[in-house]
């Protein structure tokens, strides 16, 4: 089981053997001041977004002690933690784990101005073909929302999807945008 520390709203793998083996398991986290690491040929802690720890602690694969007393942080607390940093925790969740499951790679896409860039084989392998935005059922999205979203995506040569969350079941339905020339 790998070991982190909670500091702040991210969890540390101050371990480098640990942050090696966890990062080329499913390239989770991101080491510490590498932008676009490749393989496991860093010497760097592993720094892991919230949602991600959250998801390793649920698989049973992630301990997390508190940087502060160095007491274990349960999963409750962590879930927590997590409502309070993101908006609609539960539906990004919802969408990450099911990513997650279906093999594909997910990492923050908050440099792409949504909440998920989703690779095929990973980060340093392909880039990412598809930017994820998770909307509940009941939102609503304007032409212009969609026409920013995807001339972000066409721009960065991606395909935008928007993962709509059903507030009661936790179905995801996916909708593509495919842009054309006419």
């Amino acid at each position: 089981m790998f070991k982190g520390e909670l500091v702040e709203n991210r969890i540390v793998i101050w371990d480098i053997e640990q942050s090696r083996k966890l990062f080329t398991s499913g390239f989770f986290g991101k080491p510490l001041g590498i932008p676009k690491p490749k393989g496991d040929e860093f010497t760097a802690p592993l720094i892991l977004d919230l949602i991600e720890g959250y998801y390793l602690m649920k698989e049973r694969k992630l301990k997390i002690q508190s940087c502060e007393d160095k007491s274990d942080v349960n999963l409750n607390r962590i879930q927590e933690i997590c409502v309070k940093e993101y908006v609609d925790f539960d539906h990004k969740y919802t969408v990450y784990q099911h990513l997650r499951k279906s093999g594909l790679i997910v990492s923050p896409g908050i440099k792409f101005g949504c909440d998920f860039a989703v690779y095929i084989k990973g980060p340093g392998i392909d880039h990412a073909p598809y930017l994820v935005q998770v909307m509940k059922s009941a939102d609503k999205i304007t032409a212009t929302g969609v026409v920013l979203a995807g001339r972000l995506a066409t721009t960065v040569k991606k395909k935008f999807i928007i993962a709509v969350v059903e507030k009661e079941t936790l179905k995801i339905d996916f909708i593509s945008f495919d842009w054309w020339r006419a």
